[in-house]
């Protein structure tokens, strides 16, 4: 049996897992019994908090700038070198900065898309072909799963490079899920919509929280473990025909067909 065919004591490298949707995720594959490399840009500190949460050991701690591809290269060789190869990819790392048009100096909205662009899309590109063409060499198959975005559908007027960079992503994904499934390897997308962490937390107070939440008729948003679960399930082995697939989590406040 391959690695990537075990529902457990995979080797899982997770970018942007410093705090938030990147810490839940990272917490689910350990509990699962997965060794975890644990991948932060700047916060060493907070990623240190999340390597210390996980269960279970042989976790390990990668930093660098993925916006460069060359510090891309360098994680994804400390991870592999860390858990001995990589059978899993979860590309999260992400920006997310505030830039509605008309509000927007030209030069700071020349920067911020180049900032968005850099790491959203071309960083999830980098890590995917490192990680994909070590899995082709192993020969196990693997996994990868995209952190996608409901406003990539919905459309996001203060952050139009945030949507447009994750309906990028979305589309790498399925390219990827063609190109890769003979080698075994299943890539696909989640694209959640609000869902709670620390960096949003004051979104969710007054008023501006309360319509948030009644964007979806449940009345709330999700947790970042909901996100977690469907990101784990993405990787296991019984959802490899669930390849090329963008998974709506956003509790039926935008619906498409």
């Amino acid at each position: 049996m391959s690695v990537s065919a075990s529902a457990s004591g995979r080797r899982v490298l997770v970018s942007g897992a410093s705090r938030g949707l990147g810490r839940a995720v990272a917490q689910a594959f350990a509990e699962g019994g997965d060794r975890v490399a644990v991948h932060f840009g700047s916060r060493a500190d907070e990623a240190r908090m999340t390597l210390d949460s996980l269960a279970g050991s042989g976790h390990t701690l990668v930093g660098g700038d993925l916006a460069d591809p060359a510090g891309a290269a360098a994680v994804v060789d400390a991870a592999a070198e860390a858990l001995g190869g990589v059978d899993v990819l979860v590309n999260n790392a992400a920006v997310n900065i505030r830039h509605p048009l008309p509000e927007t100096p030209y030069e700071e909205w020349v920067a911020l898309w180049q900032r968005h662009v850099a790491v959203n899309l071309l960083a999830t590109a980098n890590l995917s072909h490192l990680v994909a063409r070590r899995m082709i060499d192993q020969g196990t198959g693997g996994r990868i799963v995209n952190i996608g975005s409901r406003g990539a559908f919905r459309g996001e007027p203060d952050h139009p490079a945030y949507g447009a960079t994750k309906a990028a992503v979305h589309a790498l994904g399925q390219s990827l899920a063609v190109s890769l499934a003979p080698y075994g390897i299943a890539v696909a997308s989640v694209a959640p919509g609000f869902f709670d962490t620390e960096r949003v937390a004051a979104r969710q107070e007054g008023a501006e929280g309360a319509a948030i939440r009644a964007q979806s008729p449940f009345g709330r948003v999700a947790s970042a473990q909901e996100i977690a679960g469907a990101v784990v399930w993405l990787a296991s082995p019984a959802a490899e025909w669930a390849s090329g697939t963008i998974l709506d989590l956003n509790g039926a406040s935008h619906l498409r067909t």
